[in-house]
C-alpha cells in the first residue's frame, strides 16, 4: 500500500526553466515515531508521469528499539508496486506465498493484476535493535489490456542492475532502457527508472526519446538551464526537450517516467483501474473476504476505509 494517509499535495514552487513543465513540492505526513512520508504523485499538477501513478518518498527514519514498520495485509488491483530502498530493510509477504526481505539497491516488483494481498514489516531481528529506513515506494499503472493479468512477484538483487560510471556520475538503471543499458525487470509498458548520483560539477543528459520524464531530488542541488533545485522536489519535464542536469553540489536523484498511459486511471485506496465499476467490485470483494490470505501474516489485515 501507500504509506501516506493524507490528501494530494498543493501546487509547487514558481520557476523560470522552459524545459520544466511542473515543479511539485510533495505533501508531507508524519506517521509517528519520526516516520515521515512525502507524496509527489498524484498531485494537483500531475496525476501521472508515464505509468507512475503514485510516488512516495519515506524517511530517512530511525526507529527506536522494539519499533519498526508495520503495514498490515491489504489488497491491490490493476497496478505494480515498486519498492526501492536507500537504507534499511523491509520484509515483504504476499498471498502468492512470497516472503522476501528487500535491502538497499534491490527491487521488489509486485504485479497486482486481478488481485493480490501483501504486508510490509520490519523483521523481528532488526526490530530488536534501533533501525533505519529510507526509500521510495511507487505504483505503476498497468495497461488496460493487462489490468486483469495474473498476480506475480519478482525480486531483483543489486548486482543484477547495470551501472554507468563516467566523469563524476553513477547511474543504476533499475527499470527500462537508459544510457545504452537495459534493466532485467520485466514491465508491461515502456517504463524508466534510474538511481543517479552526480559529483559537484558533473552533468547528466536526460534522453528526450522518452515522452514523459521526471526527476526527484533526494539530496544535493541541481542546475537545469540556469535554475537551481534542492531536495524533495519532483521536476516534471516537457516532452521532447533535450535536458542536461548539472550538479552544484554532490547530488542524489532518481529519474522516472516512460510512455503515457493508455487513458486516465481511477484511484481509490489501494485500487487502480481504468474502470470505476472494477474498483467498486474490488471494494466489495475485500469487505467480503474474497481476496487471498498472506501466509505467515494471516491474523491481521487493514479494513476497507469508510469513505
Amino acid at each position: 500500500m501507500s504509506f501516506f494517509p493524507g490528501q494530494d499535495p498543493a501546487a509547487g514552487d514558481k520557476f523560470q526553466c522552459d524545459a520544466i513543465k511542473h515543479v511539485i513540492v510533495p505533501r508531507t505526513s508524519d506517521l509517528g515515531d519520526g516516520f515521515t512520508v512525502r507524496r509527489a504523485l498524484p498531485s494537483v499538477q500531475s496525476r501521472m508521469v508515464g505509468p507512475f501513478v503514485f510516488f512516495d518518498h519515506f524517511g530517512p527514519t530511525e526507529f527506536r528499539s522494539g519499533n519498526g514498520l508495520d503495514v498490515r495485509p491489504h489488497p491491490h488491483i490493476g497496478l505494480a508496486t515498486v519498492t526501492y530502498l536507500f537504507d534499511g530493510e523491509i520484509m515483504h509477504r504476499d498471498s502468492l506465498g512470497s516472503a522476501v526481505p528487500i535491502r538497499p539497491g534491490e527491487v521488489n516488483w509486485m504485479t497486482a493484476g486481478s488481485g493480490i494481498v501483501h504486508s510490509e514489516r520490519t523483521g523481528a531481528e532488526r526490530r530488536a535493535r534501533s533501525d533505519t529506513l529510507h526509500g521510495l515506494q511507487m505504483w505503476v499503472a498497468l495497461p488496460s489490456a493487462s489490468e486483469e493479468m495474473d498476480p506475480a512477484f519478482a525480486h531483483h538483487a543489486t548486482e543484477e542492475f547495470p551501472v554507468v560510471n563516467d566523469n563524476g556520475k553513477t547511474v543504476r538503471v533499475v527499470l527500462g532502457n537508459l544510457y545504452g543499458r537495459k534493466s532485467p525487470v520485466a514491465t508491461t509498458s515502456e517504463t524508466i527508472f534510474a538511481d543517479a548520483m552526480l559529483k559537484a560539477g558533473a552533468s547528466l543528459p536526460v534522453d528526450a526519446g522518452h515522452e514523459e520524464r521526471a526527476i526527484y531530488v533526494i539530496e544535493g542541488e541541481l542546475d537545469i538551464a540556469g535554475d537551481r533545485f534542492g531536495p524533495q522536489k519532483l521536476l516534471v519535464f516537457k516532452p521532447g526537450d533535450a535536458i542536461t542536469i548539472r550538479a552544484i553540489a554532490d547530488s542524489h536523484f532518481v529519474i522516472a517516467g516512460g510512455a503515457p498511459m493508455d487513458g486516465p486511471r481511477h484511484i481509490w485506496w489501494n485500487f487502480v483501474s481504468s474502470r470505476k465499476d472494477r474498483i467498486e467490485q474490488a471494494k466489495a470483494d475485500w469487505a467480503a473476504g474474497h481476496f487471498g490470505k498472506v501466509p505467515g501474516d494471516e491474523i491481521e489485515s487493514i479494513p476497507l476505509p469508510q469513505k
